[in-house]
């Protein structure tokens, strides 16, 4: 676990249980029902960024004798749990509370402090986007941003990236509710934009459960990562026969690697163990994030095409 993504995660922490005081008590005042959408969302979020911040510490106790391979999933699991609570309390919520509004209207009240309120908590988390874009660009690959993002390991930034990012499209969202409401003095507006945020953050939230499903299942490392393994040892002269890496992510930073090899047939058990620890030692150079290697040494007896034994191709 990177600490960039610990500052990242305290960063939001902070910016949201701020914005989240100042947003209930604006709601109080203003009666603004997307006001308490918005509070309610920001109390979800700060929630969420301490449980992210448990998993990571959960997930970096050593291994044990029932968890050989260490508890680093633990911080997708507690990602699949923020991701839940980000559908239930803040979409769901935040729709509940726009429809009891469409139904029971309330007087809208001066909407001077939702103003003040909406556009400093713009800025704030604003900053705290910002803040995470630019770690996770700094170790992102060549590919658009959001389909790097997706295919992310990291749920320390891609939570808060996604969180952020719904935070902001919310704000605006609620500033333009409060707007129309008042200018056209129809608290209709308010409401529905409340119903608005409930189903923006839905959305966030069901591709985080696709995110942490698809990583707490065990999920393959990226694939210029495998096919840089795949290349580095095909290359290898003492190599005959490479079957295809299988990797999987047991944290954001800790790959497991399996590979079956055939290595030349003139070599005693001398010169394959050396073989075998040289490549173990090249691989883990090269990929720092590779941490388990388990190498196979077995006879095939005839060299395979590249990838085409890979699975799923």
């Amino acid at each position: 676990m990177t600490g960039s993504s610990k500052i990242a995660i305290y960063g939001a922490l902070a910016a949201n249980l701020c914005i989240a005081a100042v947003k209930f008590i604006a709601a109080s005042v203003t009666g603004s029902s997307a006001m308490i959408s918005e509070g309610i969302h920001s109390t979800v979020d700060s929630g969420n960024s301490l449980l992210l911040l448990l998993g990571m510490k959960r997930s970096q106790r050593p291994p044990d004798r029932d968890h050989p391979f260490g508890h680093g999933k633990e911080i997708y699991f507690w990602a699949l749990i923020v991701a839940i609570l980000v559908f239930s309390l803040g979409g769901g919520m935040s729709v509940y509370e726009g429809i009891t509004h469409l139904q029971h209207p309330v007087e809208l009240r001066d909407p001077f402090w939702n103003y003040i309120v909406l556009g400093s908590s713009i800025i704030f988390e604003g900053a705290s986007l910002v803040y995470a874009v630019k770690q996770f660009n700094k170790s992102r690959g060549s590919l658009g941003f959001w389909k790097e993002l997706s295919m992310s390991k990291d749920p320390g930034l891609f939570a808060v990236i996604y969180e952020e990012s719904a935070a902001i499209a919310g704000l605006l969202i609620a500033l333009a509710g409060v707007f129309l409401g008042h200018y056209f003095q129809n608290p209709v507006y308010d409401a529905v934009a409340s119903i608005l945020i409930g189903l923006v953050l839905v959305t966030v939230a069901i591709t985080m459960v696709k995110e942490s499903k698809g990583l707490l299942v065990g999920e393959s490392a990226k694939n210029e990562i495998v096919k840089g393994i795949y290349e580095m040892v095909n290359n290898e002269e003492r190599v005959k026969t490479l079957y295809f890496p299988l990797t999987m992510h047991l944290a954001p930073n800790e790959i497991l690697l399996a590979l079956d090899v055939e290595f030349q047939k003139e070599m005693t058990v001398g010169e394959l163990f050396t073989a075998i620890n040289q490549l173990e030692d090249s691989i883990k150079l090269k990929f720092p994030s590779v941490k388990k290697i388990y190498i196979e040494a077995k006879n095939f007896g005839g060299r395979q095409e590249p990838w085409k034994q890979y699975p799923g191709e």
